[in-house]
Formats: C-alpha cells, structure tokens, sequence
C-alpha cells in the first residue's frame, strides 16, 4: 500500500485512526488493488473493536467477508484476526481460538510471516492454562526470531513480555525476571523508547515482588526521572513508588507519591 497501516495507527485513540484508515480509503485510486481498500477496513474494524462497539466491528466484517474472493490472502488473514481480536475483547476467547489459528496457517501459507506471528501471539493471550500461555508465546518467540520480515521479529520482545507476566501471575518471579530482561534485551535491539521504559517498568515490578527493593526504587526513580524529561508523568511508576516506599516505611514519601499518583490516574 502507498500508505502504510501502521503509520495509520494511534491505538490510544482508535476514533482517530478509523477517522484516517476512512480518509486513506477514501483517497485510494481507481485502479488500487482490491487488497488495499480491503486491508483498510479490516483496520475500521479494528478501531470498532478496541472501543467496544462489538457488533459494529462484525458488521463490518461481515461487509468485507463476500469481497475476499477477489483479493490475495492479507485481508483474509487480516479478516480472520479482527474477527478473533473482536470475540476475544467480548469475552469469547474460545471462539476466537480456531480463528486465530487459522489466521495463523493461512499467514504461514502465504508467507506473511508479521501477520503469522501476531495470530501465534493472540493464540496464547486465549489460552486458559499457564502452560497453554508459556508455549504458545515461546512458539511465537521461535518464529520471530527466524523470520526475515523486521516487523515479525517484533513479536518476540512482546511474546517474552507476555510469558514474564504469566510467570509473575503464577507466583514464578524468579523465572520472570529472567524473562523480563530477555524482553528488555529484545526491546532494546528493536528500539523504540516506550516500550524499552515498559521494559524496565516489568523488571523493577518483579524486583519488588521479590522483595529487592532496593533495586526496584532504583529502577523506578529512574523512570519517573525518564518521564519528566519527555514532559509526561507515568500512573504506573508512581504507584510502584508508594508501595515500595511503604516497605521502607517512608511514610512522608509514601504520601507524596500517592498524591501524584492520585493527579497522574485522575483519581
């Protein structure tokens, strides 16, 4: 496509971006190929879904679905992904399971492999079990790691992200941190400051459930520190900041922290 979906996105305003995947699709040409226009509403969809708008997301599935015939396999894989996504965000992970694996072997098949390592990663985010969660996201690391499309290797640092959290629910901390710096190290050669600061964010979580406060309080007034250089404040860091504070019994910055945490939440 001339444009880019991802350069589209803004998922922390997905009104937003249905507002620019409409504006792209108005302004294809005549003679764009039927994936582009097709691609682009599976995003409208998308923006449908992240809002909630459940039944507004599969009609517009429902639209695209009897135009598939005469486009290549993106959009059927893409259809195939956004009507899972839209069942898992309605609480139907079971019934978006088959449908993100066969996201995943029609995007195997056709040898896209970004859209393939997002349906593996969606597979396990459906997954009731920490087992079925731990192999599905280490397969999805498997094959990002072997893939040559930059944006599938993406996947891996998130895929890792995802296996320390299912580790740290399961009270398995000692082998999420280990995880988590695998996750940072991933993020760290993709680039991208955001997400190398989530990055440390997991680390210095899982420090504090292991009672490393220390290096936790480190990790976090570094952070805020991060943050206030950009101009912008984190919710999340503050509250790791009061609950560390607590357990050193600071009780005067116990309550500073609550506070911008309370300003920063809009609590």
């Amino acid at each position: 496509m001339a444009v880019g979906i991802d350069a589209l996105w803004n998922y922390s305003d997905p009104a937003q971006s249905e507002l620019r995947f409409r504006d792209a699709l108005a302004k294809l040409p005549s003679d764009a190929p039927p994936d582009d226009a097709l691609n682009l509403r599976t995003q409208i969809a998308r923006t449908y879904s992240l809002r909630g708008k459940f039944d507004d997301a599969h009609r517009e599935l429902d639209a695209i679905e009897p135009l598939l015939a005469k486009g290549g396999p993106e959009p059927k894989v893409r259809v195939l992904l956004e009507r899972g996504r839209t069942l898992r965000s309605s609480k139907q992970g079971a019934a978006a399971r088959p449908l993100f694996i066969r996201a995943y072997e029609e995007a195997v098949a056709a040898k896209l492999e970004r859209l393939a390592a997002d349906a593996l990663h969606m597979i396990a985010l459906v997954e009731t079990t920490l087992e079925g969660q731990l192999e599905w996201n280490r397969r999805t690391v498997e094959y990002a790691r072997g893939a040559s499309d930059p944006k599938a290797r993406h996947w891996e640092a998130v895929a890792l992200n995802n296996i320390g959290v299912s580790l740290n629910d399961a009270g398995r901390h000692e082998e999420a941190l280990a995880v988590f710096r695998d996750a940072l190290a991933a993020y760290q050669r993709a680039g991208g400051a955001a997400n190398i600061r989530i990055a440390h964010w997991m680390i210095a979580n899982t420090l504090r459930r292991l009672d490393r406060i220390d290096e936790a309080l480190a990790m976090q007034l570094d952070l805020e520190a991060q943050f206030k250089a950009i101009g912008e404040t984190d919710p999340y860091v503050f509250e790791e900041l009061v609950l560390l504070y607590e357990k050193k019994g600071d009780t005067a910055k116990t309550a500073h922290y609550r506070e911008l945490h309370r300003k920063a939440s809009g609590s």
